[in-house]
């Protein structure tokens, strides 16, 4: 089954259970998954629906900042709880282990010895994550290994 199949099948258990953050949640996914897919002009594949999601955790993450900020711990409470509905049509996460290796062996196929290659790892392996990590992570872990 697809994602957006899996979404729209789950908006409905959620409607049936009365889940009201489930139902919320999956319906402010979709939304977001239709205004993206009119601005494109044709479906979504896969991977489209997959960052399309993490774009969705990114503004919770975001929103929980703003709220910590502002001393809000309703509003941080709130947009945990989206973040964990949205992860559970997210693919599993790497491992720091496995993201480290795969690190290790972009940069080892790209030769890269400094800071001025980092770019051509990262273009190595950003095909890679597939969505089961964010930039920001393997950003960190490639420029580590090659500024020390």
């Amino acid at each position: 089954m697809d994602l957006k199949t899996r979404l729209e099948s789950s908006l409905k258990d959620a409607m049936r259970a009365g889940d009201d953050v489930r139902k919320r949640t999956i319906r402010m996914a979709i939304s977001a998954i239709r205004l993206a897919e009119i601005e494109k002009g044709s479906p979504l594949d896969e991977a489209g629906l997959i960052d399309m999601l993490q774009k969705e955790v990114k503004s919770r993450h975001e929103a929980i900042a703003e709220a910590q900020h502002a001393k809000r711990p309703d509003l941080v409470s709130a947009s945990e709880d989206e973040i964990k509905v949205l992860e559970t049509f997210l693919p599993q996460q790497f491992t720091p282990q496995e993201l480290e290796a795969l690190a290790r062996q972009a940069i080892q196929e790209a030769n890269a010895t400094s800071p001025a290659d980092i770019g051509k790892v990262i273009k190595l392996l950003t095909p890679r994550l597939q969505g089961r990590a964010n930039g920001a992570q393997a950003g960190q872990l490639v420029r580590k290994p090659l500024q020390g």
